[in-house]
């Protein structure tokens, strides 16, 4: 909780911190990088950083937190810092580069906003950054522990025991400890990071949902070539894609990410929605599903381009079939062949059963997952049934929509 001078400060001063936080994340990013070019290179992704996505990310979760202390009190936004715990810590990031932060995001701040910046202003925006940092520092430190690894610590070798072409743009890579350790313990719906080196000597960073069971000891990711975006686009999946084989060995990190399948009751009604190569944490919800008996509906709702580009499509059927009551709801955008007129084009559930009492996981491209998410609302849907992931900075829930 903000300080009652630091409150009245930042609500004074959001207005006008608000309206600037693009300008000083830009700033930010390009101080800090220019005095460690380390970070960019072995740390942030550098895609993201052209594309511009990472600034907004950052600039709308500062500006969301700093709006809840003021505007709410009480309440902590744990939704919003939970989730960038769980990237940080599956990147590794220490307790040590927040103080890297604050320099250059203090700096920035001070020099985009000139006069206005004075002695009281700086420091209630002080505050209101350590109160996010230390937040932050406190679940990514709990997040290593439960990993049973030190702060920064998440990277173990890993070999490549298989390799599977699931369409010209799809590879599922099957991976084991290379370090004869037991595989940590995941949950349906996580990620792990994935890091490797690349010609100019880079070491990028990139993650990807787990698509097998939680109790194998054989993990499974799948990899979609990057073809569009700005900057260096598509480094990591190409990389993989081209150089790593069966036998090699890359650094992967402990799971992470905080939109996993709740399996407290075994017959709660479920529909796993996704589009693209969405699809990932779905497969491993439903191995987990199968694994487990649920005999409540679960209803699979799957968007793509055709049915030659819907990766790991035989999975989700042969996985349906196996569940109590399953069901499964397929929409392309150029489907080939003798395909129904209502499932071509975009996701309409005005077919699709969806009971009230659903719990919701949506995965795929945000502008997808925002129109999916309004038609279950109209249908009766709770918002908090809903659950997303998104791969890359979250831009949504760092907005509050």
């Amino acid at each position: 909780m903000l300080s009652p001078k630091s409150a009245e400060t930042v609500r004074a001063t959001l207005p006008a911190v608000g309206e600037a936080i693009g300008t000083i994340t830009d700033l930010f990013y390009r101080r800090m990088f220019e005095a460690h070019p380390e970070l960019l290179r072995h740390l942030f992704n550098r895609g993201n950083q052209a594309a511009g996505t990472q600034r907004q990310a950052l600039a709308g979760a500062f500006a969301a937190f700093a709006t809840t202390l003021v505007a709410q009190p009480e309440v902590r936004p744990d939704a919003l810092l939970e989730r960038i715990a769980h990237k940080h810590a599956s990147l590794g990031v220490s307790p040590a580069q927040y103080a890297i932060v604050h320099r250059h995001l203090s700096a920035a701040i001070a020099e985009v906003l000139g006069d206005a910046v004075t002695a009281d202003v700086a420091a209630a925006w002080d505050e209101v950054y350590w109160l996010m940092a230390n937040a932050l520092i406190e679940i990514e430190r709990r997040l290593y522990a439960q990993q049973g690894t030190l702060a920064g610590g998440t990277w173990r070798p890993w070999t490549v025991v298989a390799r599977v072409q699931e369409t010209p743009e799809v590879v599922t890579f099957r991976i084991r400890p290379a370090d004869d350790r037991p595989a940590p313990v995941f949950r349906a719906g996580q990620y792990v990071s994935v890091q490797v080196e690349l010609a100019d000597g880079a070491r990028q960073i990139r993650q990807y949902s787990l698509t097998n069971a939680p109790g194998s000891t054989v993990r499974s990711f799948a990899v979609k070539r990057v073809h569009e975006g700005q900057g260096p686009v598509g480094e990591v999946s190409g990389h993989l894609h081209d150089q790593v084989r069966v036998g090699d060995v890359i650094s992967v990190s402990a799971p992470y990410g905080d939109v996993v399948l709740d399996t407290t009751h075994r017959d709660t009604p479920l529909l796993l929605v996704s589009a693209g190569i969405g699809c990932t944490p779905m497969v491993a919800m439903l191995e987990d599903l199968v694994d487990r008996g649920h005999q409540g509906p679960v209803t699979v709702v799957h968007a793509d381009r055709s049915a030659a580009r819907h990766a790991l499509r035989v999975d989700q059927e042969r996985l349906v079939t196996k569940l109590a009551q399953g069901d499964a709801h397929f929409w392309y955008e150029r489907p080939e062949g003798d395909w129904p007129e209502a499932r071509t084009g975009l996701v309409d559930l005005s077919g699709v059963t969806v009971p009230e009492d659903a719990q919701v996981y949506l995965c795929g491209p945000l502008p997808f997952m925002r129109a999916v998410r309004a038609q279950l609302l109209e249908r009766g849907v709770r918002p908090s049934a809903v659950h997303y992931e998104v791969f890359g900075p979250d831009l949504w829930l760092a907005t509050q929509d």
